[in-house]
């Protein structure tokens, strides 16, 4: 990709989140510098009328005109900044709409690639902190758009300046004075570019402390138990305190730097506005031009220099935010590498899918060490597996595998002698519903939470919530099934405990109706007996489903038909609770004579 296009890539991704945006700026632009004009030209013809002593009526219409014009730019111009604050508002919530999006159709182990999260964290940091990206490209075009109408309003109102300057005789001082207007304005632009560039490192360090101390205090809970127990305040404030002088420095170090740079940019500023009153004065004083033409023509070279000094301008702030447009369209150009299949997924009325890992592992992106390895496991219909071992013993990674949210990197995983990856994505997701240790729930009511969609059986989800316990908590709810899961968008959201949030995302995994249905250690806050006794009911619930249950409590699982022992990413054995406890060498019994001891 060109360094030049990614400007122009950005700005044509950014206008299609509301193609009405831009062009009602420039219309709002044309107004704004549309009543500006009007009035400089309007008070310079009353002037005129004034000096030249004309009739009252003729003041009475430039009155007139001067109320009616200034009033109809104005309300137009109040009109289009209502509809360019609306067009922005729907802008930004269809520029979010996008990222989220982008965020939700990545590959799952993209969004848990450390690199991928940092990348979408520099942008939202870059937005906030100094607005470079996106919004910076804004303010560019805006500023673009106006100086634009400025240059165009000057040169059409510079035409009668133009006619009578050349009708008049022809005076060398003009010329030098042109002349001097000329390379003042050039110096201007040169001196400007010298600043820009000076200064830009400078405000780049400053946005970087910046970003330093928001990430120092969004990154600390200062409001837990830990922070007053062991007085975590005082070394953040300590951290805090060091950044603040590391920023202050810093803003006085651009403050000073930048005062001396705009020195020159200051002197060749007003030197070119002297330039330009001494060019209309001169004409004023050889006749040419009158009192009024003075207030008019001043005022028109004024923008006109300001517009073409703005417009130099623009051109560097161009380039100095393109590296943080790349990593804006960086992110959208990330590509998905899971392959999505094509086979169709066949619907059985007895459930019969059974599933094979024949030599599986896999590593994490970035990471050298195998998360699983060698695995090789069969998974009948109807069985119950329990999968056990210590924490990061690779539980939740086969779970994983298993739901191809990841693809092994070595290996194969079967489902009726077809590798899972010909299957049809989404029907294969289908399959399964998981409770995971991490799970959430929305702050939506009850019922779209427990189905997973806008519509629903009511009588359905009411048994399922009634079978998974939360029987008894949801007959206190006044809306029953609309009742709002906490209070986040709906002040008369509910509350709800840990364990209710437990039964509510069980009969959530119910109400899919898969064949395969997991438990990955949702109970793992629980005491042991209490973790039994749910796995033991969503046992019964499951009827003929295929059901894994992950756990590192070997009790709660003792009642599978087949438990798989994990150690350090392999399978080191399997078999039913009774043929592992009756190996005391095996792994199995070591952990549960450890466990036991506890409960005895």
């Amino acid at each position: 990709m060109r360094q030049k296009s990614i400007t122009w890539r950005a700005l044509k991704r950014y206008n299609a989140y509301n193609p009405k945006y831009f062009p009602l700026c420039f219309l709002q632009k044309v107004f704004q510098n549309l009543f500006f004009f009007f009035e400089l030209w309007i008070t310079a013809e009353i002037v005129n009328a004034l000096y030249e002593g004309r009739q009252k009526e003729e003041l009475y219409l430039l009155a007139a005109a001067a109320v009616f014009g200034l009033f109809f730019t104005r309300s137009v111009s109040a009109v289009l900044n209502r509809a360019v604050s609306t067009a922005l508002e729907v802008l930004e919530n269809n520029e979010n709409a996008a990222f989220n999006h982008k965020t939700l159709s990545l590959d799952y182990g993209k969004l848990e690639d450390p690199e991928i999260l940092q990348h979408r964290r520099k942008i939202d940091e870059n937005k906030c902190i100094n607005n470079y990206g996106t919004g910076r490209m804004r303010e560019i075009l805006l500023s673009l758009m106006d100086s634009t109408v400025n240059i165009l309003f000057s040169m059409i109102l510079f035409g009668s300046m133009l006619g009578q300057m050349t009708a008049a005789s022809f005076r060398w001082q003009i010329l030098v004075l042109l002349g001097a207007l000329t390379g003042c304005l050039a110096m201007n632009i040169l001196c400007q570019f010298r600043q820009t560039k000076r200064i830009s490192s400078c405000w780049d360090e400053i946005g970087d402390l910046m970003l330093r101390e928001n990430r120092l205090w969004s990154g600390h809970i200062l409001a837990g138990t830990d922070s007053r127990l062991y007085r975590q305040q005082a070394i953040v404030s300590r951290e805090n305190r060091k950044l603040n002088n590391e920023h202050k420095k810093a803003f006085q170090k651009v403050k000073s730097k930048n005062f001396i740079l705009k020195i020159p940019v200051t002197i060749f500023n007003k030197l070119t506005t002297a330039c330009s009153y001494m060019i209309v004065c001169f004409y004023c004083v050889m006749g040419i031009f009158s009192v009024g033409d003075l207030i008019r023509y001043v005022g028109y070279l004024g923008r006109v220099t300001d517009s073409i000094w703005l417009l130099f301008s623009i051109a560097a702030d161009i380039r100095g935010n393109e590296r943080f447009l790349k990593t804006y369209l960086d992110y959208f150009d990330i590509e998905n590498e899971m392959y999505q299949g094509n086979l169709a997924v066949e619907k059985r009325s007895d459930k019969k899918f059974d599933i094979s890992f024949r030599h599986v592992s896999f590593r994490y992106p970035g990471s050298e060490a195998f998360a699983l390895r060698d695995i090789s496991l069969d998974l009948k219909v109807g069985e119950r597996l329990a999968v056990v071992g210590m924490n990061g013993s690779g539980k939740t990674t086969f779970i994983k595998l298993l739901c191809r949210l990841y693809d092994p990197g070595e290996g194969e995983i079967l489902m009726n002698d077809f590798n899972i990856r010909k299957y049809n994505y989404r029907q294969y997701l289908d399959l399964f519903s998981v409770v995971f240790q991490d799970y959430h729930l929305l702050s939506m009511p009850l019922g779209n939470n427990v189905a997973g969609s806008a519509a629903y059986d009511r009588e359905k989800a009411e048994r399922l919530l009634e079978e998974a316990g939360f029987g008894e908590r949801y007959h206190k709810m006044p809306q029953g099934l609309e009742t709002p899961l906490y209070k986040d968008f709906d002040e008369d959201g509910v509350e709800i405990s840990g364990g209710e949030a437990q039964k509510i995302a069980l009969a959530r995994a119910l109400y899919k109706d898969a064949p395969f249905i997991i438990l990955d250690e949702p109970t793992a806050a629980l005491d042991p007996i209490a973790e039994a006794e749910i796995y033991a009911k969503f046992d019964e619930i499951a009827g003929d489903k295929t059901a894994i249950y992950i756990s590192h409590r070997l009790s709660s699982c003792r009642f599978c038909d087949k438990i798989a022992v994990f150690h350090e990413g392999r399978i080191v054995q399997t078999g039913s609770h009774e043929e592992l406890l009756s190996d005391p060498a095996g792994k199995y019994y070591e952990l549960w004579n450890a466990q036991a001891q506890y409960y005895t």
